[in-house]
């Protein structure tokens, strides 16, 4: 008879759920591999061209990655200590959306495309390749993005009155005869005009009407660079402010100025006590 050992569940979730372990990364890098290319798979059947030649295979294999994402999840649930936590986290919502639609297709016919939402699982990346610093700067973003969010919310009212006004005067310009229908079809033109998009589904036929487009285009320009200006300054702003310093003296050089919670000295890099 078979014995297994009593800890197998511990040894497998360090597999499948840490990354301090060669078998934990290599287990990581190869669901990142197989996220990814069932992701591009996903996307190339999309394709009429691609799916009418390669239809078929592209079946085959996505539905080989369906078994192992399965296999994967239940594992998961199999080891993972608190289920509940896990169910209801970020990557286990992740999870469970990335395999239901999939045996949902046989009675939806949209749902084995909503598979691709596992491409979130990349996020993984950041912790399997040690890319914390890069968290660490998008933090420095969110704050500067919280910081100008009155001046933004300012910016955007600021922008909406012209959005109305200008559209309700090319209403009254224009007109219907011109495909300028109602004035919320009038705001949508002056939002693709403000923004440079310029779709040209609707255009200004009368002097007045192509006077007062020229004027917002060139308000346009100018629009583009508030918020790029606002958010700049918030990061630089961030990325110059001081972090408090303790009076924390290192045994070796003396020195005092140390930023909280740092270990080591900045000067000699000895530990600190």
């Amino acid at each position: 008879m078979v014995t297994y050992p009593k800890d197998w569940k511990q040894k497998l979730n360090q597999i499948i759920n840490g990354i301090d372990t060669p078998l934990g990364r290599a287990f990581d890098i190869a669901l990142i591999g197989s996220i990814s290319i069932s992701c591009f798979l996903i996307i190339i059947d999309s394709v009429a061209s691609i799916h009418v030649v390669m239809g078929t295979v592209i079946s085959l294999l996505l539905n080989f990655f369906l078994l192992i994402f399965t296999l994967e999840y239940v594992l998961r649930l199999i080891v993972t200590p608190k289920k509940r936590d896990y169910l209801l986290s970020f990557y286990g919502i992740v999870d469970f959306i990335a395999i239901a639609p999939i045996y949902l297709s046989f009675f939806v016919s949209f749902g084995s495309f909503l598979p691709i939402v596992r491409i979130l699982r990349l996020f993984r990346l950041f912790s399997v390749f040690k890319m914390g610093r890069y968290v660490d700067e998008s933090g420095a973003l969110l704050k500067a993005l919280r910081a100008s969010k009155t001046k933004i919310s300012v910016f955007l009212f600021t922008l909406l009155f012209i959005v109305i006004i200008v559209g309700a005067l090319m209403y009254i310009i224009e007109g219907p005869e011109h495909g300028f229908v109602s004035i919320p079809e009038s705001m949508y033109w002056a939002i693709v005009t403000i923004s440079t998009v310029g779709y040209g589904d609707i255009s200004p036929q009368t002097e007045m009407g192509k006077f007062l487009a020229s004027a917002l285009m060139l308000v346009g320009y100018g629009i583009i660079a508030v918020p790029t200006g606002i958010i700049t300054s918030e990061l630089s702003n961030a990325s110059n402010k001081k972090e408090p310093l303790t009076d924390q003296k290192c045994p070796i050089c003396g020195n005092s100025k140390h930023a909280e919670g740092s270990q080591y000295c900045n000067q000699c890099g000895e530990k600190l006590a």
